[in-house]
């Protein structure tokens, strides 16, 4: 179907060039700057700062309505997906535009030229009358009127495709909806200047003040206490609050007001349930509906890129969620949704310095030598006992939300940290939360990887836990293992936990050099290049290791970590986990979630049992868990 005159933005079709369209006021400042002793134009430098602390209010909002760590009251419970986030993509399209309005404006006026005063009282008045008296009941009878049959349909139900409001929900609209809208925010602005009484506080406050209520009213947390409305009951009718404004999207004949209730009531169109409902959110806080929970705990540091991949999920920057990359922070409710619900128990100030996560690609070497030292605390001797009280902090909270599993990320289960989490079980057997490491799954996506064929496989990292089980596992399968180890000992202790007529399958050795004729290699441990280059030409590494290695040979394929594609019916899921695509988490992350969905009983910790290797297998592709790589 055609799109209606002005449904469509104009520059629609131009993605990220649109923002060239600040070049002429850019230039503007430049010339000024350079060549003249002052601005002949202040207002374009203003027009500028402006549109800069819109976006960065729009941002701020939504990394704290992600920051539910904090404690923070979920409104629905269900998170934002991949295809909200898309439809969302130029959410700012409205900053631009009401730019160039302002750009329009200023030249229309002459008078803009002149500098405003800082302060004028009388102008913070007159705008406060203009906004309550005019802007309020327009945008409500404006609002009510697109709700009417032919608008909603070609205009207003781009806004309403949002199944979940958050922040960037309120910039997300049709061009003639923000054209309205700009009218709305403009009239007490221009009404103020042509009064004689414009300031540039005024214009900065009320434009950031509006953005600030918009925000928060399309948040999906709540942010009032409703204790403050039952105290002073009036303060109901003037100002909303984002469970107010959340009915509107559920019940779309009520709560069309601004950003005061007062012009619903006056109307007869407030929502009975508004303030019930917003009691009851806090009646609920920090509990977790649903059937049933998997929480990846995640560890601080993974290595140089995992500090910034903890970070945008948090800060939730579209231009990092959209793609393959972020979050090693999720809980995942498999039965009904994939809830993008973080704990960060362990996260250091490092994390939160601006800088790093609004300049994605700055190379700044602060930051990269605090994610490199939280990388070197896991392997700290004097660092353990710190680490340890923070994820028992994790498990402990998550066994009082009722989290069902509790999946440790790869640096917090540490055999040397806390043998695989078998600290924690051992000093709390009350627990009622399962704590699973997930490596069951792990091997079983790495031994299936393995082609039928293949005779022969060289593994490095052979004593881990992952190592030791693939090691016993393929040694069962009749595939003769190349175990490289420096230890004897341990290569012994391995082998005789194999069936004695499958022992003669496990070969030590102790240089690389062993495996030049073998063309599949499975690292568990770190391979520089110089010793990948004794693989033979079309060999294919496998790997478990963290960080990935390298891939130095062209002649030569690699494989990713092992990770799983989520089952096609996960709902509410919004960011990827790491550098991993869309829909597919880490197999560790898997096998607590698949842990869940079975209600196993038992903690999955320490050793892995090898003989569960194909029953776990099995179960993730009963739920609808697929692998990534197909051998």
């Amino acid at each position: 179907m055609a799109k209606k005159p002005l449904s469509a933005w104009p520059w629609e079709n131009l993605g990220s060039f649109k923002y060239a369209m600040y070049g002429p006021l850019a230039a503007n400042v430049m010339y000024s700057w350079i060549y003249e002793d002052s601005y002949k134009h202040p207002w374009c430098v203003h027009i500028l700062i402006i549109c800069a602390l819109r976006g960065f209010m729009h941002q701020l909002w939504n990394s704290y309505n992600n920051m539910l760590f904090l404690g923070n009251c979920r409104i629905k419970q269900q998170g934002v997906e991949f295809k909200q986030i898309d439809n969302e993509w130029d959410w700012d399209n409205f900053i631009l535009l009401q730019g160039l309005l302002a750009t329009m404006a200023c030249l229309m006026f002459p008078s803009m030229d002149d500098e405003f005063p800082i302060w004028n009282t009388k102008g913070f008045i007159t705008l406060m009358l203009l906004h309550v008296m005019v802007s309020e009941p327009l945008y409500y009878w404006m609002h009510r009127f697109f709700h009417g049959r032919y608008l909603f349909t070609h205009y207003h139900s781009l806004h309403h495709s949002s199944s979940v409001p958050h922040p960037f929900t309120a910039g997300h609209a049709t061009f003639l909806e923000h054209l309205i809208l700009s009218m709305v925010i403009g009239i007490p602005i221009m009404g103020s200047i042509l009064m004689g009484s414009g300031s540039t506080s005024m214009i900065y406050g009320y434009v950031l003040g509006f953005d600030f209520m918009r925000c928060m009213g399309h948040s999906n947390v709540e942010v009032i206490h409703g204790a403050i409305f039952n105290k002073l009951p009036f303060l109901r009718y003037l100002i909303y609050t984002p469970t107010y404004h959340s009915l509107h999207h559920s019940d779309m004949g009520t709560n069309f007001c601004l950003f005061m209730p007062l012009f619903d009531a006056m109307w007869n169109t407030l929502n009975r349930n508004s303030w019930q409902l917003h009691n009851k959110i806090f009646e609920f806080r920090g509990k977790w509906e649903g059937s049933g929970f998997c929480v990846p705990s995640p560890h601080s540091g993974r290595n140089v890129g995992d500090a910034h991949s903890v970070c945008k999920p948090i800060l939730r920057i579209n231009t990092l969620l959209h793609k393959d990359v972020s979050a090693t922070i999720l809980a995942c409710n498999f039965d009904d949704i994939a809830n993008d619900v973080g704990m960060v128990q362990d996260l250091p100030p490092h994390f939160l310095q601006p800088s790093r996560p609004f300049v994605p690609d700055m190379d700044c070497s602060q930051i990269r030598f605090s994610e490199h030292c939280l990388f070197l605390q896991y392997f700290l001797p004097f660092a353990a006992d710190g680490i340890n009280k923070k994820i028992e902090e994790a498990i402990l909270k998550a066994d009082r939300m009722g989290v069902k599993v509790i999946s440790l990320a790869a640096l917090n289960k540490n055999e040397a940290l806390n043998g695989g989490g078998t600290l924690f079980v051992n000093k709390h057997p009350q627990l009622k939360v399962r704590v699973c490491h997930g490596y069951t799954l792990t091997a079983a996506v790495i031994v299936n990887e393995i082609p039928k064929d293949v005779k022969e496989v060289f593994l490095t990292g052979s004593t881990s836990k992952l190592g030791r089980a693939i090691a016993l596992y393929l040694c069962r399968r009749r595939i003769r293992v190349l175990m490289l180890t420096s230890s004897t000992e341990r290569f012994q202790k391995i082998q005789k936990e194999a069936p004695a007529d499958t022992q003669n399958y496990l070969v030590h050795v102790t240089k690389y050099q062993a495996a030049q004729n073998c063309k599949t290699w499975i690292a568990g441990k770190w391979i520089t290049p110089w010793e990948q280059s004794w693989a033979p030409s079309g060999t294919h590494f496998h790997q478990f290791v963290v960080p990935p290695i390298l891939a130095s040979r062209r002649d030569c394929t690699y494989g990713d970590l092992a990770a799983m594609r989520l089952p096609e019916d996960v709902e509410g899921l919004g960011s990827c986990e790491y550098k991993l695509e869309r829909g597919v988490v880490h197999a560790c992350h898997a096998g607590g979630a698949v842990h869940q969905l079975e209600g196993w009983p038992h903690h999955e910790i320490g050793p892995i049992d090898v003989d569960r290797i194909d029953l776990v297998w099995e179960a993730a592709l009963k739920h609808g868990f697929r692998p990534v790589f197909q051998p």
